[in-house]
C-alpha cells in the first residue's frame, strides 16, 4: 500500500488538518490533529477546517517528538527528485518545518521554558541535517535482493510495516501515527544515508546505475563520542551501501557494510588531535561480537572482515584484540583479512590496493552478487559480504569499498553483454567519470553525518589517483574535523538522541523532576577567557610599538608565557572545555 503524495496542510488554532487528494480531488476524509487534547484521526472531509486556517504545500509527515511544551509535528515542506528505481521515484528531504501543538507556552514555568527551548533547537537541529530519503511507493530500506525474495502479501503491506527498521529515521517519530492503522497512507518511511541514480551511456546502451547507503538507526552518534559495539551487537556509523545496475528491465546488486570494530572501546574527545583507543578490559567481547556477527550472518550470508587499521602505533592494540576476538568466534562463516592502509599506501602509492584486492579475490568470486532477469528468473545471488572498517569507517574505507564494487560491476556488465571479455570498465570514461564522483558523493555524504565534514582521500576516488589539491582538502576537513568534535559534536549527539528516541522527554522536568541539560552548565569558561584575553594583548604589543624595544619583549614575552601557561592548563583538563552531550552517556 502506497502513501498519499499530494497533500495539503490547514493551520487552525485549536487543530491542524492534513487532507489528501488524488487526481479526482481530496479524498472523503481528512486526518485531524488536536492541538489540545493531541488526538490523531481521520473525520469525514465536509468543511471542518476553519476558512481562516493557514494553509500550505506538504510532501509528508516525518512524525511527532513531544517536548516539554507538548508534541511538535514534524512536517516535509520541500524536496527534491533524485530519480527513478523501477519507475518509482525516490525524493530528497530538503527542509523539514516543526510545528507545535501549542499555540504559546505560557503554560509552563520560567525554567521549563528554558529547558524547552534548549530541546526545540536540539529538534530543529536533527531536522536540518542532510542526506534524509524517502518514496512514497517504492521500499528503499531493502536491497534488490531482499525485495525478491519477498511474498505477494508483504507486498501489500503498508511501507512501513515492511521497511527494514533498522533503516527508518523517523520510526520513533511515527509511533504516534503508527498506533493507529487507519492512517497507514500518511505513514512515510525516511530513511538516512545517500541515494544517487543516474541515466549513463556505456557504448551503444543505456543503463541506470544506483548507489545507496543505508545508515543503521541502533548505535547512531557521532565520530569520537559513539565507537564500537553495545550489548546487544550494534555497532557505531553501520551503514548498508548497495550498487545496482538496471538495464533493460535486467536488475543487479552488489552489497558491502561498514561498521565499527566490533568490540567495547573508546575515543573520548579531550582537545588532543590524535586519541589513542582504549579498549575495555573488563567487558565481554566475545560476546557481544557474537551477538553482532549473529546477525550479520542472518541478514547477508558470510562475512570477510576488511580490518584497515594501523598495525602498529596506538591503533595496533584494538587490531590485535579484534583478531582475537574473532578467533576465539571461530565462525565457519567469517574470514578475517588485516591490511595497513596507510603503511601500505604511504607516500600516496594507491597502487599498493592491489595487494589487499588479490588477497580478496576468491572471496568475490565466492560471494558474487545478486542478478535477476527481465523475465523474472535469477541468475545469480550474493552469498556473503565484505564488512569493511578503519577507525572511523570513512576515508580508508570508502576508497577500498569504491574498488571492490568496481570489480563487481565490471562483472556485471560483462554478464548483461554491455562489456565483452576483456574489456575494461576504466576504458569507458563517461561511465567511469560518472561511477567515481558518485562513490566520492556517497563517502562525503557518509562521513559528514558522523564526523561532521566531507572524507578525505576523495581525490583518489574520483580521479584514481592522489594529488596535492586532494592533500590540502584533507587538512582543511581534518581540521574542520578536530573543532566539530571537540567543540559542537556533544549538541549534535544530543539532537540525534531526541530525534531518534534514544532520549524521551519528560514533560515534568522543571518542575519535580531533574533535566539532563543542567550538566551542560559545569564547562568552564574562565581559563579559555583568559587566553583569549593574553592572545589579544600578545597581539597588541606586537603591533603597537613601545619607547623602549626592551620594555616591548618584555610585554610580549610576558604576554606569550601567559597564553603558553593558560594553553597548558586547558589541554591538561582538556575534557572540561569539550561540548559533551547531557542527554546520552559517554
Amino acid at each position: 500500500m502506497n502513501c498519499h503524495q499530494d497533500l495539503r496542510l490547514y493551520i487552525a488554532d485549536d487543530r491542524f488538518y492534513v487532507e489528501a487528494r488524488d487526481s479526482n480531488g481530496p479524498l472523503a476524509k481528512i486526518l485531524q490533529i488536536d492541538r489540545i487534547n493531541d488526538d490523531l484521526k481521520l473525520v469525514e472531509n465536509t468543511g471542518e477546517r476553519p476558512t481562516n486556517a493557514i494553509s500550505k504545500e506538504i510532501f509528508g509527515i516525518f512524525g511527532i517528538i513531544h517536548l516539554i511544551s507538548g508534541p511538535h509535528l514534524i512536517v516535509i515542506t520541500e524536496r527534491n527528485r533524485v530519480g527513478d528505481i523501477n519507475g518509482e521515484t525516490i525524493w530528497k528531504v530538503t527542509k523539514l518545518e516543526v510545528l507545535s501543538f501549542r499555540r504559546t507556552v505560557y503554560h509552563l514555568n520560567e525554567e521549563q521554558q528554558n529547558l524547552n527551548r534548549h530541546y526545540l533547537s536540539l529538534l530543529e537541529h536533527a531536522c536540518n541535517m542532510e542526506g534524509l530519503y524517502f518514496s512514497y511507493t517504492y521500499d528503499i530500506t531493502h536491497t534488490l535482493q531482499r525485495l525478491q525474495k519477498t511474498s505477494p502479501d508483504f507486498q501489500n503491506m503498508a511501507l512501513y510495516e515492511r521497511a527494514d527498521q533498522r533503516f527508518v529515521w523517523n520510526l520513533h517519530a511515527l509511533s504516534d501515527l503508527m498506533s493507529q492503522p487507519d492512517l497507514r497512507q500518511y505513514i512515510l518511511p525516511v530513511m538516512c544515508g545517500f541515494v544517487f541514480i543516474k541515466t549513463c551511456t556505456i557504448k551503444r546502451y543505456y543503463i541506470d546505475m544506483i548507489l545507496i547507503s543505508r545508515r543503521n538507526i541502533f548505535r547512531v552518534g557521532t565520530r569520537y563520542f559513539t565507537r564500537g559495539i553495545d550489548d546487544d551487537g550494534n555497532v557505531a556509523n553501520n551503514v548498508e551501501t548497495e550498487q545496482a545496475i538496471i538495464y533493460n528491465g535486467n536488475k543487479s546488486s552488489f552489497v558491502q557494510t561498514r561498521g565499527s570494530i566490533p568490540l567495547y572501546w573508546k575515543q573520548k574527545p579531550n582537545l588532543k588531535y590524535k586519541l589513542n583507543p582504549e579498549v575495555s578490559r573488563d567487558s565481554d567481547h566475545v560476546a557481544a561480537a557474537g551477538r553482532h556477527f549473529d546477525q550479520q550472518i542472518l541478514q547477508y550470508g558470510h562475512q570477510t572482515l576488511i580490518n584497515l587499521i594501523n598495525q602498529t602505533g596506538s591503533e595496533h592494540a584494538l587490531g590485535v584484540a579484534y583478531k582475537r576476538t574473532v578467533e576465539q568466534l571461530n565462525y565457519k562463516e567469517i574470514r578475517y583479512e588485516a591490511f595497513d592502509f596507510h603503511h601500505e599506501c604511504k607516500n600516496m602509492k594507491y597502487e599498493k590496493l592491489s595487494k589487499l584486492l588479490d588477497r580478496l579475490e576468491s572471496d568475490q568470486t565466492r560471494f558474487g552478487y545478486f542478478m535477476i532477469r527481465n523475465d523474472g528468473s535469477v541468475v545469480s545471488a550474493q552469498t556473503g559480504v565484505f564488512r569493511t572498517n578503519c577507525i572511523d569507517c570513512l576515508d580508508r574505507t570508502n576508497v577500498v569499498q569504491s574498488m571492490l564494487a568496481h570489480l563487481s560491476v565490471q562483472d556485471q556488465l560483462q554478464r548483461l553483454g554491455i562489456l565483452s571479455n576483456g574489456e575494461k570498465l576504466s576504458d569507458q570514461k563517461e561511465f567511469q567519470k560518472v561511477y567515481m564522483n558518485a562513490w566520492a558523493d556517497n563517502a562525503d555524504a557518509v562521513s559528514t553525518q558522523y564526523s561532521g565534514t566531507g572524507a578525505l582521500k576523495t581525490d583518489f576516488t574520483r580521479t584514481g589517483k592522489r594529488t596535492v589539491a586532494g592533500s590540502l582538502n584533507d587538512f582543511v576537513n581534518s581540521a574542520t574535523r578536530y573543532y566539530k568534535n571537540n567543540f559542537s559534536d556533544g549538541f549534535r549527539l544530543d539532537s540525534l538522541a531526541l530525534l531518534l528516541g534514544s532520549y524521551n522527554v519528560n514533560v515534568r522536568e522543571g518542575i519535580d523532576a531533574p533535566s539532563p541539560l543542567k550538566k551542560g552548565e559545569r564547562r568552564r569558561l574562565v581559563l579559555p577567557m583568559i587566553v583569549l584575553f593574553c592572545l589579544s594583548m600578545l597581539m597588541i604589543s606586537l603591533v603597537i610599538p613601545e619607547t623602549s624595544v626592551q620594555l616591548q619583549f618584555g610585554y610580549v614575552l610576558f604576554w606569550g608565557v601567559g597564553v603558553l601557561v593558560t594553553l597548558g592548563l586547558v589541554f591538561r583538563n582538556g575534557t572540561d572545555f569539550v561540548n559533551m552531550p547531557a542527554l546520552v552517556s559517554v
